[in-house]
């Protein structure tokens, strides 16, 4: 394909999707989005592992731009599957006719700003043009494999799981390893392990995860939620997290140190029954900026790993003691530490016996040689920036994004980056992203660049661009208010752990998505400040 567009998007997930649905009907532009996959979805499409499924609500996971699609879409679970969001990603791309204007199993490898255009180039040729790029390619999509010497001589099969086969894998006879504990292995390993014959889980990190109490959702449910979803939508866009849920037994939270014992109990306990993150994390307001606060909480749920791990040091092991709980990505569960109990599982903690390397029948440990016929990676990714790396993106004079951002991200609001003209980044680093219910704070992103574009149209303007000091400013409120609380204590993703090499620095904003919100409309109102706006 060639030829020149007012818009690209990069990635067909529901970024993507909202971002071309916006920006085509509402302000009648033309748009050209190229997606890796063969169908739209992003995470969803990509994430097919066993037991893969959304830590948010499914009333709460989804777009809220249309109150008709709201009400005739009908979830099954209170946590919905990986297959049901995808279904219902295709069904939103079928009823708002999005697939004309996607390009699949196709990967953009070049984005140039030059002349005053985005010069966009793809693997399979592709050379267009366009006025405006908007990147939608998701905080965590960029695949991370361990570098484990032997890892490419394993004869077995061997997944990872953001790559997982479309059409399954049976584990049914097979002795199989699961590398990774964090979100993605907490979900497959209860999977695998029912199907397993034998199960080696090599972990080399404790992770807090709470029950997700999931359950089918009825419809007087349904419709009950159905009735209110326009207050429940105010509140998410209003909240911290971008859901409205807390725990009921304390209404507004207050510091977990001006409780008894027996009262910050009880509430610990509610939040552990109702099930999911926000009840018992956002059931006090100081669990993430007191470690006295916080360590109430994690001992709570160390108490209850020890009381549901029958052998003490397997317990002992999947206990975390070396971050505050929700430092890093806060899990969720259905029956994650009662697999530790089945007789066909084991638990390698590679902190005291580290992978030395893989072979081709198996993974040696400085301890032991575990033969295995499979191997799942759940090792994560490279989150943040990683997507956006996998792309030569070049502002002005050619200056690359990977090079600016060596020494870790900068973006004015999460949105754009000064030195590259018309580029917008969908929940970008600077914002809250990964630490919001993630629709909520996409439709607001790409809401607000769609009022920046229709703004800057009225006004002749043709070029947008963060200004320099602008960011600077951003970038060091997004440190301050890190820094303000216990969250780069963690070695986490959040902060580039994972990645060797990659520079430690806190990178989505904690500020939560509704006083984000308020920053963002303020800066508008400001005639979009920190913004210039000249013409060719």
């Amino acid at each position: 394909m060639t030829g020149d567009f007012d818009a690209v998007v990069v990635g067909a997930g529901m970024g993507g999707m909202y971002a071309l649905y916006k920006l085509r009907e509402e302000l009648g532009m033309s748009v050209r989005v190229f997606e890796a996959g063969s169908g739209v979805g992003g995470t969803w499409y990509w994430n097919r592992y066993p037991g893969a499924r959304c830590d948010s609500e499914s009333m709460d996971y989804c777009f809220s731009f249309s109150p008709a699609l709201e009400q005739e879409w009908e979830w099954t679970e209170r946590y919905p599957t990986q297959p049901e969001i995808l279904r219902y990603l295709d069904h939103v791309a079928d009823r708002f006719d999005l697939r004309r204007d996607i390009q699949f199993g196709t990967r953009v490898v070049e984005a140039h700003y030059s002349d005053n255009r985005w010069a966009v180039r793809t693997d399979r040729g592709d050379a267009v043009r366009a006025r405006y790029l908007v990147t939608a390619v998701g905080c965590i999509s960029a695949v991370n494999l361990p570098d484990i010497p032997g890892v490419e001589t394993f004869a077995g099969n061997a997944y990872h799981t953001a790559r997982w086969p479309h059409e399954g894998v049976d584990f049914s006879g097979q002795r199989v390893g699961v590398i990774g504990t964090g979100s993605t292995g907490i979900q497959l390993i209860p999977r695998v392990a029912a199907q397993a014959e034998q199960l080696v889980v090599f972990q080399r990190t404790a992770n807090f995860s709470l029950p997700a109490r999931n359950r089918p959702l009825d419809a007087m449910e349904q419709r009950a939620i159905k009735a209110t979803v326009r207050e429940r939508r105010r509140l998410s866009r209003e909240s911290g997290g971008g859901v409205p849920l807390t725990n009921p037994e304390i209404t507004p939270p207050v510091s977990a140190l001006e409780l008894t014992p027996e009262e910050r109990h009880r509430v610990y306990e509610r939040g552990w029954a109702i099930g999911g993150g926000p009840p018992f994390l956002f059931a006090f307001d100081d669990l993430l900026k007191s470690v006295e606060a916080n360590e109430t909480a994690a001992a709570f749920v160390r108490a209850k790993i020890r009381a549901i791990v029958k052998d003490s040091s397997v317990a002992e092991a999947l206990t975390p003691t070396d971050h505050p709980i929700g430092t890093k990505r806060i899990c969720l569960d259905s029956d994650y530490y009662e697999t530790f109990n089945r007789d066909n599982v084991t638990l390698v903690d590679v902190r005291r016996t580290p992978i030395e390397e893989i072979l081709p029948h198996g993974v040696r440990t400085s301890a032991a040689l575990y033969e295995l016929d499979s191997l799942a990676f759940a090792t994560g990714f490279d989150a943040m920036t990683g997507a956006l790396f996998a792309i030569d993106i070049q502002g002005r004079d050619g200056q690359a994004l990977r090079d600016k951002w060596a020494d870790g991200p900068r973006a004015y609001l999460g949105l754009a980056t000064a030195g590259f003209p018309n580029l917008f980044i969908i929940t970008g680093p600077g914002s809250p992203s990964v630490l919001s219910n993630m629709p909520v704070s996409i439709e607001q992103h790409v809401d607000w660049i769609a009022d920046c574009i229709a703004y800057a149209n009225e006004r002749g303007s043709e070029v947008i661009e963060a200004a320099a000091d602008a960011e600077d400013r951003w970038v060091e409120h997004v440190n301050e208010i890190a820094n303000d609380t216990l969250m780069p204590l963690a070695n986490s993703w959040y902060v580039g752990a994972n990645v060797p090499g990659k520079p430690r620095v806190f990178t989505p904003y904690i500020g939560g998505v509704g006083e984000y919100r308020r920053i963002c409309d303020e800066k508008a109102a400001r005639g979009y400040e920190g913004f210039a706006f000249s013409s060719y």
